[in-house]
């Protein structure tokens, strides 16, 4: 999709009101044309307080530069706008949502029409959003491969619980570990389905990222994830039948998690049982092997 920017205009007199309710919501996207797509997870917040509860996330006051993701009929840049936060750019990929918000904000916003998956982000001290659940992985990913410094807002709740989860739960894996990489996620309340419109099948939690400061001292993302996709390609074998798969043939498993500090017994133990520096020490000390396997999916180093 191509990207280009509304511009900033005053808005007409007399703007039609955030939604804050399922049938003004219904009414919103009636006038705007916009049936919701459920392949692009498209469900619309219309519950002000967790609006406002993300903003307080982010803080109140002029300064910070905030990019909203996704500003749908506006009831996040609405709750952020309260609390004087600014400048705020929202991007949006539905030009006639964008329309909207320009609509309904004016000058008080700028509207970047484009995907976030592929828009040329704009500088920002933090960025927040309502991510769809279909594709916030992939955004979230992309923002911590360009190096945001940080992120406030809401994904999909089984997503968040992989991203807070501590070795050896259930949900704990790869992403989890990649999260910890790039910096610290906290999770905060859960969003039920019924505080969206339409609703979705599952619910959704709050949460915020913050990135390491000194991420230049850990080893090369493509290291890790050499090493997590090897590791978590069977996450139910043991890490003596693993660990083989990432070193050089003439290279002892046993010397390299020693080299990396991993516990007596690592051989017994499962990928989903290391907690995340294990990982990274581990990756330090394969840095210099070949690589081996796909392009990494983060390529970017911030």
């Amino acid at each position: 999709m191509s990207t280009t920017s509304t511009g900033s205009s005053s808005p007409p007199s007399g703007p039609p009101p955030v939604p804050h309710r399922p049938a003004e919501v219904a009414r919103a996207l009636a006038r705007l044309r916009v049936v919701p797509s459920k392949q692009l997870g498209q469900s619309f917040l219309w519950d002000p307080f967790v609006a406002d509860a993300e903003a307080a996330l982010v803080g109140s006051g002029p300064g910070p530069r905030v990019v909203e993701i996704g500003g749908g009929l506006g009831l996040l840049t609405e709750a952020l706008l309260r609390r004087g936060l600014g400048p705020v750019t929202v991007i949006e990929r539905d030009r006639r949502l964008a329309e909207g918000l320009v609509h309904a904000f004016g000058d008080s916003v700028r509207v970047v029409v484009g995907d976030a998956l592929d828009v040329p982000l704009p500088p920002a001290d933090v960025y927040v959003g309502n991510l769809p659940f279909s594709v916030g992985t992939p955004i979230l990913e992309r923002l911590w491969a360009e190096g945001i410094p940080r992120f406030v807002g809401m994904l999909q709740r089984e997503v968040v619980d992989r991203l807070v989860s501590p070795p050896g739960s259930r949900v704990y894996g790869r992403l989890t570990i990649v999260a910890a990489y790039f910096g610290r996620v906290e999770g905060f309340q859960v969003v039920p389905s019924s505080s969206f419109h339409p609703a979705p099948a599952v619910e959704g939690r709050l949460l915020s990222f913050d990135r390491r400061r000194e991420l230049g001292t850990l080893p090369g993302f493509p290291a890790l994830e050499r090493l997590l996709d090897a590791l978590f390609s069977a996450r139910r074998k043991q890490l003596k039948n693993l660990l083989p798969r990432v070193v050089r043939p003439n290279q002892d498993p046993a010397e390299c998690a020693s080299a990396a500090g991993w516990p007596d017994g690592w051989a017994a133990l499962r990928p989903e049982q290391l907690a995340p520096e294990e990982f990274f020490r581990m990756a330090a000390v394969l840095e210099e092997l070949p690589a081996k396997g796909p392009r990494p999916r983060l390529a970017r180093q911030a």
